[in-house]
């Protein structure tokens, strides 16, 4: 039994008339009596009477035609949705993200790309930098947004966004209602910053920034998150270098003084697997280059 079987019992149960359903099908009467005659093989049974008076559903063709729609409608669909995957027009993603993305774009993206292709499903996943780079090696994540210089071979990346360091100081502090501080005045102050576990590069980017001002920065607090870190900040219980964009978290008991000295940006970058062949994934980055690129113009 072939779909074409089926179009052609359809056309002519409706038509009830071989001229009429050949016509519709556009082919000659004999084709579509020999599949006719092939279907009701298929199925071992009659599903038509002929006679003088013209043609008729047998019992077994009246209940065939509901089948028969039905099949059709499913193939139909089991294409349409074929194409569309084929087109990146439906199907997921796992997008990992770390630190401050959520104040630096991401949500914009989201919003439009879902309002551009509402079918695909986004599946988000709030993850350090290192451990994206292990789910986007074994393909557990199809894009990740990293705060990382260290990409590995075989990855591409599109930078999202660059932002200045700023110290982060309780409400209360002494330097808090300063316009600018520098950063060796913070010096002998307990210090909270992100892991070097979770991110080796800006765990190592803080130490630096400090040795360049003269110091060694006292670490006491070692947390997973920049948002942690703000929170240990809010309660009185040290102070922090982040990124400029945690303003934006509005979190009450902190105060962000920039720095009187310009220092290497804090840079998101968007990463995925070079070779990655999905059609949803380069509709998804598309999206990204063009904010990426409204944020570059801008700055």
């Amino acid at each position: 039994m072939e779909f074409r079987h089926l179009r052609y019992f359809l056309a002519l149960a409706e038509e009830l008339h071989f001229g009429r359903a050949a016509q519709r099908l556009s082919i000659t009467q004999p084709p579509l009596s020999l599949n006719i005659q092939q279907l009701e093989a298929s199925v071992g049974a009659a599903l038509f009477t002929r006679n003088s008076r013209g043609v008729q559903l047998t019992a077994a063709g009246q209940a065939f035609v509901p089948a028969a729609r039905a099949l059709l409608d499913q193939a139909g669909q089991a294409a349409r949705e074929a194409r569309e995957v084929a087109q990146g027009l439906v199907g997921s993603l796992q997008i990992g993200f770390a630190g401050t993305v959520l104040y630096r774009g991401l949500p914009q993206m989201l919003k439009g790309f879902a309002a551009e292709h509402p079918k695909l499903r986004l599946t988000l996943r709030e993850l350090s930098s290192s451990d994206q780079l292990i789910d986007l090696m074994h393909e557990r994540l199809d894009v990740g947004f990293v705060h990382t210089t260290r990409v590995p071979t075989g990855f591409s990346q599109i930078l999202v966004s660059r932002q200045p360091f700023v110290a982060c100081l309780p409400v209360g502090h002494a330097m808090a209602r300063r316009r600018r501080l520098a950063l060796r005045m913070l010096q002998g102050e307990p210090f909270a910053m992100i892991a070097r576990a979770v991110s080796p590069d800006y765990h190592e980017r803080i130490l630096g920034l400090c040795a360049d001002a003269g110091f060694s920065p006292e670490v006491r607090y070692e947390l997973r998150h920049w948002l942690s870190v703000v929170s240990l900040v809010a309660q009185g219980l040290g102070v922090a270098l982040v990124p400029a964009a945690l303003q934006q978290a509005n979190l009450p008991g902190t105060v962000f003084v920039p720095l009187d000295a310009q220092t290497p940006p804090y840079e998101t970058h968007c990463l995925w697997k070079t070779d990655r062949d999905q059609a949803a994934l380069g509709a998804f980055l598309a999206v990204v280059r063009a904010a990426a690129q409204s944020v570059h113009s801008v700055g």
